[in-house]
C-alpha cells in the first residue's frame, strides 16, 4: 500500500510541475511519427528488413514507450542529479564511441554502430549529443574557470574530440552538427562576434581541406561536386526522387497507401520521411509537422528568456537548437536544399537510437523547464 502511494505521489508530483504544454507537443510528434510508420512506410521498411508486414511498427511502437520511460525519468529528477549524472552518462557513452571503430557494425562503407548481444544495435553518438551539450554548458557556465577563452579552449577540444571520433567512422552529418551545437552554446555564453567569425571560417576552411585534399573524405566531395552539377551528379539519385516524390503528391496528397515513388525512395522509413509523408499526405501535412516544430521551439526559447541560471539557459538552447538543426538538415536534404547526407526527422523517422536520443533531449528539456519548488 506504502508503495503504491509512493508511486502515486512520484507521478502527482511530476505532473504537478513540468511543462504540460511542451510534454503534450513532444508526445502528439512521436505519435504522429507513429501513425506514418503504420500507414506509410511499414511495408517499405518490414521488407528491407526482411520480416512480417507491422513488425516494423511494433518496434517502432517499442522504441516510443522506451523514449516516454526515458522521458519520465529524466524529466522527474532533481535538477542537481541530472547534471551530476551527466558526468558519468557522457563518459560511458564517450567509451562506447572511441570503441566504434574496434567493435562497430559496418554499414554502407561506414562504422556507426554498435552491436552488444544483450542490447539492441545502436549508434553511440546519438547518446553523446545530449550529454556533450550539458557537459560543455557546465564548462563554460562553472565559476572554477575564470578565464572565459580558457572555457573556450576546453570546450573546443572536448568538441574536437567527439568530432575526430566521428571523422573515423565516417559520420559528417553528426560532425557538422556537433560543431554548430558547439558554436551556438558559446554565442549564448557571450562570445565577441568578430572572435564567432574568426572561429566559423577557420572551421570552414578546415572542413573544405579534410573534403578535398584527404582521400578518406573523397565521397564527400563526390557528394558536394554533384550537388552543384545537377545535370551528370552521379550522387543525386536519392535527392531526386525525394523531389520527384514531393512534387507527385501536390498539396493535399494522394491518399493513405496510395503513394508509389515511396518504393523507391532510399531510406524511406528514417532519412526520407519528410518525402514519403508528402506524397501520401501533401505538402499541407508536412507544413502541419513544420508548425508543431516551431510551438515546440517558440516554446521552449520563451522559457530561455525568463530563465536566470545561465548552465539552463545554455543547455536549453543547445537541446532545442539541436533539434532544430537536425529538423533543418533533414528536411533541407530532402527539398535539395542542402547535399545527401543520412539525417532522420526528430521525434518522427524511425530508428532506436534517434528515438532514444530525442527522448533524452526532451527529457532533459522538460526537466529544466518545470516549475521549481523553493
Amino acid at each position: 500500500m506504502e508503495n503504491r502511494r509512493s508511486i502515486y505521489n512520484l507521478y502527482y508530483g511530476w505532473w504537478k510541475n513540468i511543462d504540460k504544454f511542451i510534454f503534450s507537443i513532444i508526445i502528439l510528434l512521436f505519435f504522429i511519427g507513429l501513425f506514418f510508420s503504420l500507414v506509410s512506410t511499414s511495408l517499405i521498411a518490414s521488407d528491407k528488413l526482411d520480416t512480417n508486414d507491422y513488425s516494423f511498427f511494433f518496434k517502432h511502437l517499442m522504441f516510443i514507450l522506451l523514449g516516454i520511460v526515458i522521458i519520465f525519468i529524466l524529466s522527474s529528477m532533481d535538477q542537481e542529479k541530472l547534471l551530476k549524472y551527466s558526468y558519468i552518462i557522457f563518459l560511458i557513452s564517450l567509451i562506447f564511441l572511441i570503441l566504434v571503430p574496434f567493435i562497430g557494425v559496418e554499414v554502407k562503407g561506414s562504422k556507426r554502430w554498435i552491436d552488444l548481444n544483450f542490447l539492441p544495435r545502436f549508434q553511440p553518438i546519438e547518446l553523446v549529443k545530449p550529454f556533450l551539450i550539458i557537459f560543455i554548458s557546465l564548462i563554460l557556465s562553472s565559476r572554477k574557470y575564470t578565464n572565459i577563452y580558457f572555457k573556450y579552449l576546453l570546450t573546443f577540444l572536448s568538441t574536437l574530440c567527439v568530432a575526430l571520433l566521428l571523422a573515423v567512422q565516417p559520420d559528417i552529418g553528426q560532425t557538422l552538427l556537433v560543431f554548430l551545437s558547439w558554436l551556438i552554446l558559446i554565442f549564448t555564453s557571450g562570445i565577441s562576434i568578430i572572435f564567432l567569425v574568426i572561429l566559423f571560417i577557420f572551421l570552414i576552411l578546415v572542413f573544405f581541406y579534410l573534403v578535398f585534399f584527404v582521400p578518406k573524405f573523397e565521397y564527400i566531395k563526390n557528394r558536394l561536386l554533384s550537388f552543384f552539377d545537377t545535370e551528370t551528379g552521379s550522387h543525386n539519385f536519392q535527392s531526386d526522387k525525394a523531389i520527384e516524390s514531393i512534387t507527385s503528391g501536390g498539396f493535399f496528397g494522394k491518399g493513405i497507401g496510395e503513394g508509389t515513388l515511396k518504393n523507391r525512395v532510399p531510406e524511406a522509413h528514417t532519412d526520407y520521411i519528410i518525402s514519403v509523408i508528402s506524397e501520401e499526405f501533401g505538402v499541407i501535412a508536412i507544413i502541419l509537422i513544420l508548425l508543431l516544430f516551431l510551438i515546440f521551439i517558440y516554446s521552449v526559447f520563451k522559457k530561455v528568456y525568463f530563465e536566470n541560471e545561465e548552465v539552463t539557459k545554455l543547455i536549453l538552447v543547445g537541446c532545442i537548437s539541436l533539434i532544430l538543426m537536425q529538423a533543418m538538415i533533414h528536411i533541407g536534404v530532402n527539398i535539395r536544399l542542402f547535399p545527401t547526407t543520412g539525417m532522420t526527422l526528430p521525434f518522427i523517422s524511425y530508428g532506436g537510437s534517434s528515438i532514444i536520443s530525442i527522448s533524452v533531449l526532451s527529457g532533459i528539456i522538460l526537466n529544466l523547464t518545470k516549475r521549481k519548488i523553493n
